[in-house]
């Protein structure tokens, strides 16, 4: 596996039991709708918040939270819909961004942006 693949599920993992500490309890992770992927569905009490991790070195020059281009977004919303669908869910739904940065000494820094983006996002 290549070593940015590694880093994203390192920065997804770190992302999960952040969100957990919280109190949000997770229901999917890596949740595929053909190739469009969510890396975290979660409850925060009745809301579905669907959760796109992003995760890079300290050493990068972008910043996680800026590297969300709209046609992720609209991939999101595409998944999202499926999945409440599928589940058949009547529940709020939320779309969210952790921004995961990896430092060399072995400290994480996490920022939790909610409502990132809305459905309206194009």
């Amino acid at each position: 596996m290549a070593e940015h693949n590694d880093l994203g599920r390192l920065g997804e993992d770190k992302a999960a039991e952040y969100l957990q500490a919280k109190g949000y309890k997770i229901v999917e992770r890596n949740w595929y709708f053909h190739h469009k992927e969510v890396d975290i569905i979660a409850f925060d009490g009745d809301t579905v918040v669907f959760v796109e991790v992003r995760t890079r070195t300290s050493s990068d020059v972008l910043h996680p939270r800026d590297s969300v281009m709209p046609l992720k977004m609209r991939y999101l919303i595409l998944a999202a819909d499926n999945y409440v669908r599928y589940k058949k869910l009547d529940n709020r739904i939320r779309f969210d961004l952790i921004a995961c940065i990896s430092h060399r000494d072995g400290r994480w820094d996490i920022e939790h942006i909610e409502d990132a983006f809305t459905a309206q996002a194009e």
